[in-house]
């Protein structure tokens, strides 16, 4: 990093925090620590106001859990979306007890954790991890590490029906606005959605509809591994992907069957795909 690397802490116990940041003053002393959050929803406040490089999030805490928070933090806009102040997003390290379905996703190497209480031992192993993925940020020029955001949403998408199956993604039909209608349009016939500030459009093979719902709820309850997100703004259905082309300014453009619109990838989402 040509600057020191800048992180949040955030867990609901104040014991917590300050024994991870006596831990991480010990590992990586070049570490700053730019904020505290108490809760999921401070966490998410924050890291939008901070713009930090990693942010420490307890992986349960009262509210908005910190897989909702990881969820709300990836949604955040970052320069390639809408050029928010050359933010590159941010490394999310979950802070845990020992659940045992989380360490093996973890292990996967998409986020990193850090079991509870902090011991130096596995917070040098994950101050390693991190400083290598800040520094392929750094030398790559753009916000895209091992591991693209959409392999984290599916992931933390995961994690959160594990912890709470009653909200595992149960949307199947879209009640939409069609001309002066209301349609019901099966989930599996969406083509892809795509939002602006008011009303995010879904367009099928025969017709085009709004509806109020933003694409960071959309997230929560469709298939990650069926739809996934190119772009802040763009949710894809996989099954409907004809291809994906590049364009004279070298951005990767995904055409749809039964579609002739293409659309955009944005750099966050690139390496969803790398082999283009």
């Amino acid at each position: 990093m040509s600057s020191p690397a800048r992180a949040l802490i955030a867990d609901d116990e104040r014991l917590m925090r300050e024994q991870l940041r006596a831990r991480l003053a010990e590992v990586w002393p070049e570490l700053e620590i730019v904020a505290e959050a108490k809760n999921g929803l401070e966490a998410v406040e924050l890291t939008e106001a901070h713009k930090p490089d990693l942010v420490f999030l307890d992986i349960r805490m009262p509210g908005m859990t910190g897989v909702e928070a990881a969820s709300a933090i990836a949604q955040l806009p970052t320069h390639d979306d809408e050029g928010a102040d050359g933010w590159r997003g941010c490394e999310i390290v979950f802070i845990t007890a020992y659940d045992q379905y989380a360490i093996e996703a973890f292990e996967q190497g998409v986020v990193d954790y850090v079991l509870k209480p902090a011991e130096r031992e596995r917070l040098t192993v994950t101050v390693a991890r991190i400083q290598k993925r800040l520094a392929q940020r750094e030398g790559s020029g753009n916000g895209d590490a091992d591991d693209p955001p959409p392999a984290m949403q599916q992931l933390l998408q995961k994690l959160a029906a594990r912890m709470d199956p009653g909200k595992s993604p149960q949307l199947r039909w879209i009640q939409a606005t069609v001309g002066q209608n209301i349609q019901m349009i099966p989930v599996e016939d969406v083509l892809f959605f795509i939002s602006d500030e008011k009303y995010t459009r879904v367009q099928t093979a025969t017709l085009e509809a709004l509806i109020r719902k933003p694409i960071k709820e959309l997230i929560e309850e469709l298939d990650a591994e069926v739809f996934w997100q190119i772009h802040r703004s763009t949710l894809v259905n996989t099954k409907y992907i004809a291809g994906v082309s590049r364009d004279l300014r070298g951005r990767q453009l995904v055409a749809m069957k039964g579609h002739n619109e293409k659309l955009e990838v944005s750099r966050s989402f690139a390496g969803l795909f790398k082999g283009m």
